[in-house]
């Protein structure tokens, strides 16, 4: 039960957000940018905090929602779990009773996703899922906002991902139905994606272990690290899994002519993708990356609109 007696709106999967609200939301990010970069002032957000908390470390998670909230005219706080009660035990019910009387939004970058949510359940503001071993869902709306900028709507395209069933092929399944695309999975054995997660996608989504099949005429393809934060004693074990999956030339020749390449980064050149792949002319990773900033202003801005 909440311990306030109105709704929240929050966003701890992409399935948080209709259709059409996750369209308009890229819609509003691709005017943020434009509005950024033509210098216009734009400052919602005066004398309004996030607070961030990270239990797992970050580069463009942290930097993105700083800048969006600097950019906003607003303040983000960065709370370790080294230097708060979080640390020690404090409860997440009572973090986050706490938390949501003295801030305006709350981000979470953690391992569980049963913690953003249970700090959700008891938060009087919105809480932002930044990343969980389920999903990472603002990474989904950078990457549909660099697919709109360079191809358009993604609505009936195919896309492929290649590599783990990890929290980022989660998010992806949920994307094929919020965005209406046919996704093609291609992972090893014993490391396939949620069951209930691709049941729940129907026919949208479709799981293999021949990377050739899944790319084959696809128009995005994408792959993630092989060995995720919290994985890293699985390494040599997943290396070998994982080394016929490397996304190279010529898997890449199997997609369309003009397919476009995604990582979410931090990138291992020579392990899930090579360097001619990575660094190449269908490579959108750096737009990727910088859209962090822009989708999640419009997911900010939303989220207090939808909270006043």
């Amino acid at each position: 039960m909440r311990s306030s007696d109105t709704t929240c709106r929050h966003f701890l999967t992409l399935s948080d957000l209709s259709p059409s609200e996750a369209r308009a939301l890229l819609a509003r990010a691709v005017e943020l940018k434009r509005m950024l970069r033509a210098g216009e002032t734009y400052l919602p957000l005066r004398h309004r905090t996030l607070a961030m908390i990270f239990e797992k470390s970050s580069t463009r998670t942290r930097v993105s929602f700083e800048t969006a909230m600097a950019q906003f005219g607003g303040h983000a706080l960065f709370l370790s779990p080294r230097d708060t009660q979080l640390g020690r035990g404090e409860p997440i019910e009572d973090s986050a009773r706490v938390l949501s009387r003295m801030v305006d939004l709350i981000m979470i970058r953690t391992f569980d996703q049963a913690v953003v949510e249970r700090f959700a359940a008891y938060s009087r503001v919105p809480v932002i899922n930044g990343l969980t071993d389920r999903c990472h869902p603002c990474q989904l709306l950078a990457d549909m906002q660099t697919y709109l900028e360079h191809r358009g709507d993604i609505r009936g395209r195919r896309v492929a991902w290649i590599g783990d069933g990890n929290n980022m092929c989660h998010s992806y399944i949920e994307a094929a139905e919020v965005f209406d695309f046919e996704l093609r999975i291609a992972c090893p054995e014993g490391f396939e994606p949620d069951t209930d997660l691709l049941a729940a996608a129907g026919e949208r989504c479709t799981l293999g272990h021949d990377p050739a099949v899944a790319v084959e005429g696809a128009d995005l393809v994408l792959t993630d690290v092989w060995a995720s934060m919290g994985q890293e004693a699985e390494q040599e074990t997943r290396l070998r899994a994982f080394a016929p999956y490397q996304v190279d030339d010529a898997l890449m020749a199997r997609a369309r002519r003009d397919a476009l390449f995604m990582h979410c980064l931090p990138a291992h050149r020579g392990e899930e993708v090579s360097a001619s792949v990575i660094d190449g002319p269908q490579s959108v990773v750096w737009d990727e990356a910088e859209n962090r900033l822009h989708s999640q202003k419009a997911l900010i801005e939303f989220l207090v609109g939808a909270n006043p």
